[in-house]
């Protein structure tokens, strides 16, 4: 099998298709034939048997052959009665002969169908022309290379090296890679050769490295682009970038300069060609990482107010370990600051000689004082990121040490502290832009124009869970069945409290009549859970406006973390997380806030902006005015997985399996796992592909999970967490992190990304192949009546253009993807490889067919010159179809606009009118109007 040995060029290729294999022959009434495929020994005919046909009739000649397909891209092997039986990766299809037809092949492996797939690819490039080409009579790039970093290392000109030396010269080049494995393969090689000892000749050398070095998935991906034999040139690599990457405006200036970054050897750079090596290398650079580079930096609009911001949130910041045992310690701040939290809370105590102490917990012993938290805020608040960081006050304080607080801030965060009082006249709090460089109070504050220098108020929050799990406090009150304690509070500390004024939650009608922007409520997980599942819509109307905190329960004292998901998908902005528990949780967290230069603040999608918009946190289905979308995920490979830490069993060997984890609203939350791949290297072949819907992708997070199949226990390797809005498409590498958060040295998975919109309905598994929507199956968007006669009306009158709007978009994507599929392409195409296809048909003709493309008009046709094939007939056809759905499209969505802003002004208009004569209130009318929207109006 190709996986026991290392396909590193096309003469491995070559060798195991000359030794043939069986596969399974599909045929067009979908039954299946075992058959013994083999390349003849000229290269120039490919056979198979047993057959029922002549022998003579049971080949087919290679110089035939039009097109090799990977994957299911034929209507024979999409038929509903094959796809469900196999993987996508173990099938691929031969087109040949002047009609198009395909020999539809499946085989045992993925590793078996990239061997034929690159063999047969090469031969249809070459083998008409230069058959000899596969053992090339000079040297490669590559050989010349190694070659050469072989004799720079034999200073004494003896022809040989130690083995210590030649070892130690590949870890160089390839650092992941183990010492022990270096030495085995030399001496595999050496025994092979019947030679012995410690030194190494140049043969042996080069031999290793190669075998070494070339991951054959890197290897058969380039041989796709390559029209150079075993390199790319500038052209090839254009190609790449810009067709596979789906980078915007490459040139060949671009590409010339990713050949002298990546490129090892002196010749390659000089002629421009990138070899197996550059490729691998410039594969595994940060510019083919599967993270955004332009969201390393702050690439939010920032000017909003602050309530449309996710905020990173510390709870207990100070603590090292658990909430009952852990102490106190200052770096664990500064630790916070730096990964980009921005809203810390400060528990503070009376201490020794009137000097307030920080802790939490019971750990009195590791006490801080408070004047020292606040010169390392000082220090660090701004070092990460340049916007707001929020203090939220947790007080345990007489007066008097209240008064030294409020000079230690004063004194210490000085112009940092932002104490303008709120404008009443505004509805929304200012932006992060406008807050740059502040520290904000959360705390309880008097009244305005307090004429007392002290007074009472209530500490209802975690003030009084924590004083009554750690102190027994007894006096309480009971509001609204929640207990209540009073505390007194100094103005001088109050006055300190400017746009994060904490007061009482009591319910959402409460909230909406009476509650100010500058006020904010904090709630206990337990009772965010509840508001969550019993009041979702009006949970997320209500963190439009106002700032929620949610933090977690007391009864986590071993400080594990809650889910951040499930009050992200309400709007709750202010999630604290325990930052000294890694696991899951602190994953999603970090990964999350990654996505605007973890500057601390994600701005919100903007459904849970919106002042008239519609969105429940427990939606299960697509969303109104949300565009799905559909992600694909190919897991290639992995590489130098290291074994777990800690882990004693099985030796050395891993033997890993992968979880990719969709985490968002109910709708999309999914999962799915590749299989477990047993082997004795730390580079698995996984090549398994994975589809999955995302109908809010403004609050997905794509999670990478790698585990070592133990019968023991499966075990963490690695893991790495990602917005989908930071996914980048093409060939990408993924760096891995321990379960502590650093990343792993080395370490990656090798994956493909594709993104295309939402199309059709259909089983899960059946998304995003064939399945389209015709006119009857279609969801129109519809209203929900709510019984006012001229609301309804209204409505109504945007019933029409919706289905309009509907139609042209539905109308362009059927005509797209039925032109990627005659072209034999995946839905996650573009346009480009498809005309790219369509042009190889062409020149690999053996009859002389012309094609014309007319750019002089404004919408670009393809006519053929003369008689052609059905197939390419019928791309032809498909291609002037969606031509015309795309122009029909551009040219009505302007009307089509016109009548919804219409229907949507007399909505407006409507609801001024009412409010103007008080015959109804502008906030039933606001509610009518989203609740319309639920029924899909916007």
């Amino acid at each position: 099998m190709p996986s026991d040995r290392k396909m590193n060029s096309t003469a491995a290729c070559m060798a195991f298709m000359m030794e043939g294999c069986e596969m399974k022959k599909v045929r067009s009434n979908s039954r299946m034939y075992n058959r013994y495929f083999v390349l003849d020994a000229d290269m120039c005919w490919l056979r198979w048997e047993p057959s029922k046909k002549d022998s003579e009739k049971a080949k087919l000649e290679i110089k035939s052959i039009k097109e090799v397909r990977l994957g299911k891209k034929t209507p024979v092997l999409r038929s509903n009665g094959l796809s469900d039986q196999f993987p996508d990766e173990c099938a691929f299809s031969i087109i040949y002969g002047e009609n198009y037809e395909s020999l539809d092949l499946v085989a045992s492996t993925p590793d078996v169908v990239n061997t034929w797939v690159m063999g047969l690819r090469y031969l249809v490039s070459y083998g008409r022309h230069a058959v000899g080409a596969v053992e090339p009579g000079e040297p490669s790039l590559r050989t010349s290379w190694i070659g050469s970093v072989f004799e720079l290392a034999d200073v004494e000109k003896q022809g040989h090296i130690d083995l210590l030396r030649a070892t130690q010269i590949i870890k160089g080049l390839n650092p992941g890679m183990k010492e022990s494995r270096i030495e085995l393969k030399f001496k595999e090689l050496q025994k092979a050769k019947d030679e012995y000892g410690e030194d190494i000749n140049a043969d042996t050398f080069v031999e290793a490295y190669c075998e070494l070095c070339t991951r054959p998935e890197v290897f058969f991906l380039m041989m796709q682009f390559s029209s150079n034999k075993e390199h790319l040139d500038s052209k090839d690599l254009m190609l790449f970038v810009e067709v596979e990457q789906g980078v915007e405006g490459v040139s060949e200036e671009m590409c010339h300069h990713i050949v002298q970054k990546f490129e090892p050897s002196a010749e390659g750079r000089e002629r421009g060609c990138l070899s197996i090596d550059g490729f691998t290398h410039y594969l595994l650079s940060p510019e083919c990482h599967i993270f955004d580079p332009q969201h390393k930096r702050v690439c939010q609009d920032m000017t909003q107010p602050l309530s449309h911001y996710y905020i990173n949130s510390s709870h207990n910041a100070s603590l090292l370990e658990d909430h009952h045992w852990g102490s106190s310690d200052i770096s664990s701040y500064i630790r916070a600051l730096r990964m980009g939290c921005r809203s810390l809370e400060v528990v503070v105590w009376d201490g020794p000689d009137c000097e307030p102490v920080v802790y939490v917990g019971s750990s009195v012993a590791s006490q801080l004082a408070f004047g020292k938290v606040l010169d390392i805020l000082n220090q660090y608040a701004f070092e990460s990121s340049e916007y707001p960081l929020i203090l939220c006050l947790v007080i345990h304080c007489c007066v008097p040490q209240q008064r030294v607080m409020a000079q230690h801030m004063k004194k210490i965060l000085g112009d940092k502290l932002y104490v303008e009082p709120p404008n009443p006249e505004e509805h929304y709090l200012p932006s992060p832009e406008k807050l740059k460089g502040k520290v904000l109070i959360k705390g309880k504050r008097l009244p305005p124009n307090y004429p007392e220098s002290e007074g009472e108020v209530t500490d209802e929050e975690e003030g009084l869970e924590m004083s009554r799990r750690l102190v027994g406090a007894e006096e309480k009150d009971n509001l609204n069945g929640v207990g209540c304690k009073r505390l007194r509070l100094c103005k001088e500390l109050s006055d300190l409290v400017s746009l994060c004024k904490s007061v009482q939650f009591r319910d959402f009608e409460t909230s909406k009549r009476e509650q100010r922007y500058w006020e904010m409520c904090s709630f206990n997980e337990v009772d965010a859970n509840r508001f969550a599942n019993e009041f979702p819509e009006d949970f997320v109307g209500y963190n439009k406006r106002f700032l929620s905190r949610v933090y977690p329960t007391p009864m986590r004292i071993d400080a594990s973390n809650m889910n951040p998901q499930d009050f992200w998908k309400c709007g709750c902005q202010i999630v604290a997380m325990n930052y000294q528990t890694p696991g899951l949780m602190m994953d999603l967290n970090l990964g999350w806030f990654r996505q605007n230069g973890n500057c601390g603040y994600v701005l919100r999608p903007s459904i849970m902006r919106e002042e008239v918009s519609y969105f429940s946190a427990n939606a299960r289905d697509s969303l109104p005015g949300v565009s799905a979308q559909l992600l694909h995920i190919k897991v290639i490979s992995g590489q130098n997985l290291p074994k777990p830490r800690g882990s004693a069993a099985k030796g050395d060997v891993v033997e890993p399996y992968i979880y990719v984890e969709i985490h968002g609203i109910p709708a999309d939350c999914a999962e799915q796992r590749t299989k477990t791949v047993s082997q004795t290297g730390d580079n698995p072949i996984f090549d398994e592909s994975f589809e999955f819907q995302i109908n809010l992708p403004e609050l997905a997070a794509l999670r990478f999970v790698v585990l070592d199949d133990d019968y023991i226990g499966d075990e963490f390797i690695g893991q790495y967490t990602i917005p989908f809005e930071c996914l980048q498409p093409g060939y990408r590498h993924v760096p891995l992190q321990s379960l502590t958060g650093e990343f792993l040295p080395n370490t990656t998975l090798f994956v493909h990304v594709a993104i295309t919109n939402r199309r059709g309905g259909g089983k899960a598994h059946k998304r995003g192949l064939s399945v389209r929507k015709g006119r009857k199956t279609r969801e129109y968007t519809s209203t929900k009546t709510t019984g006012i006669k001229v609301v309804d009306e209204l409505f109504r009158a945007s019933t029409q253009p919706l289905r309009e709007a509907t139609d042209l978009r539905e109308n362009v994507q059927n005509a797209m993807v039925s032109f990627k599929e005659l072209c034999g392409l995946a839905p996650a195409a573009n346009m480009k490889q498809c005309i790219l296809t369509v042009s190889s048909w062409l020149l690999n003709s053996e009859r002389s067919l012309r094609v014309t493309v007319d750019l002089s008009e404004a919408y670009p046709a393809m006519e053929a010159q003369g008689p052609v094939p059905e197939l390419l007939r019928k791309v032809l056809n498909a291609y002037d179809t969606m031509i015309q759905t795309s122009r029909t499209l551009i040219e009505s969505a302007d009307g089509v606009y016109a009548k919804l802003t219409q229907a949507q002004r007399a909505d407006q208009l409507h609801c001024q009118t009412h409010n103007t004569h008080n015959t109804l209130d502008g906030r039933d009318s606001l509610r009518f109007s989203t609740r319309t929207h639920a029924g899909k109006a916007s």
